[in-house]
């Protein structure tokens, strides 16, 4: 039979693993959350940009539904007409308190229509036009989007 002598010196290890492995718990945890705040970071200014991003992506709407600025009275070239108010450029339309939007719509020429575009080349002309959108966002954002397009005319 043997005897068991328990040895007396390791009393107050078990607190000590304890603390050590609560540390080490902590310190993972902080860690964890530092990387969370970032993340969170960047997906706010991602969702921020994005708002701006469709922004001046409705003002190419709003460029098709103004046929004014790509008209008879936009067809010098090198001219632009400003949108939504030709007199001050600066000003915005806006959609809501968070978005608006500006840009304008140059001229560039007139070529034949395209290939397939189902207008006889002789007959009519292919207008160019370049529009440059500018959309707001939040928090000062500012996203700006071009874009060229033809008007098939004489």
């Amino acid at each position: 039979m043997k005897i068991f002598f328990p040895i007396k010196n390791e009393q107050g290890t078990v607190l000590v693993i304890a603390i050590l492995t609560l540390l080490l718990i902590t310190v993972l945890g902080i860690a964890l959350l530092g990387t969370t705040t970032a993340y969170v970071k960047i997906v706010g200014n991602e969702k921020i940009h994005k708002i701006s991003f469709y922004t001046a992506e409705a003002s190419r709407s709003y460029v098709a539904a103004s046929t004014a600025l790509y008209g008879i009275n936009n067809i010098t070239v090198g001219g632009s007409l400003a949108f939504p108010n030709d007199a001050d450029p600066s000003q915005r339309f806006a959609l809501d308190s968070k978005q608006s939007f500006n840009g304008s719509v140059e001229y560039l020429g007139h070529t034949v229509p395209p290939r397939g575009s189902g207008y006889a080349a002789g007959k009519y002309r292919a207008h160019r036009y370049m529009m440059a959108c500018s959309g707001f966002g939040p928090l000062n954002t500012e996203t700006q989007v071009q874009a060229g397009f033809y008007r098939i005319g004489f």
